[in-house]
């Protein structure tokens, strides 16, 4: 057993165990806002654990290229997504307004979903 499959070992249960509580969240949690922390939050460092436990049995760097790519695009994506479906959330009065902590928005967008 070499090194790189001791790390294989540990990084890819790990990242199952964050996108499987990842999920479990989705399942679990009431309103839209903590589903989508947990659709991307512990989703992202899964598949990102997930990809570094996948590169150690790569037999070249041109072989891991790809996972490097596609852990860059889902750092890119996954946060505007979810600022991006909050956001319309918010906009289509879909949030319940009362449980947010801080509403920084409530004074921008008015009831046409326009700002000032």
């Amino acid at each position: 057993m070499t090194a790189g499959d001791v790390v294989t070992a540990v990084l890819l249960p790990a990242g199952a165990a964050f996108c499987a509580v990842g999920a479990l969240g989705v399942l679990r949690f009431p309103d839209l806002l903590t589903r989508l922390h947990a659709a991307t939050k512990p989703q992202t460092i899964g598949l990102l654990l997930v990809l570094a436990g996948a590169a150690p049995q790569a037999r070249s760097v041109a072989a891991a290229a790809p996972l490097l790519l596609v852990a860059i695009v889902q750092l890119l994506t996954a946060p505007v997504a979810a600022q991006t479906i909050g956001a319309a959330a918010y906009r289509a009065g879909a949030l319940d307004r009362s449980a947010l902590t801080l509403d920084d928005t409530d004074t921008d967008i008015d009831d046409t979903g326009r700002g000032p």
